[in-house]
């Protein structure tokens, strides 16, 4: 349980972070920062979240399934973040550009949060 808790926690504080960083990026240098941030950050913030709480639960009753498990969640992630990127593409999103460079910074950093909770929960599931 304490695992659970842990996860959800940490990532709270991590999307906590990007919030206070997007706001402070929209003052200092609003020209860095899409008007469509806030649409990523969520986006990227409810997947991450669901695929990391799935990826909990499917780990939960099986520890030998650990690399189909984590190869599962980005595959998911993935597409789901082509998916979104080709949905506002096409609804005609204004400065693409920025656009995909904010959506992929962001990607970039819930994935390596990923990678960090993966590696740090390996001592206790090799157990």
């Amino acid at each position: 349980m304490s695992l659970k808790l842990n996860y959800h926690l940490k990532f709270f504080l991590l999307t906590g972070m990007f919030c206070l960083l997007a706001i402070l990026l929209q003052w200092l240098i609003p020209a860095t920062i899409h008007v469509g941030i806030w649409k990523i950050l969520g986006f990227l913030a409810l997947t991450s979240y669901l695929v990391g709480v799935m990826s909990i639960w499917l780990l939960k009753d099986s520890t030998e399934n650990l690399l189909q498990v984590k190869m599962l969640a980005m595959v998911i992630r993935i597409i789901a973040s082509l998916s979104f990127i080709g949905i506002m593409v096409f609804i005609g999103t204004e400065n693409i550009l920025l656009f995909v460079v904010n959506f992929f910074i962001l990607f970039l950093f819930y994935l390596v949060f990923d990678i960090y909770t993966f590696l740090a929960n390996l001592r206790p599931i090799s157990k």
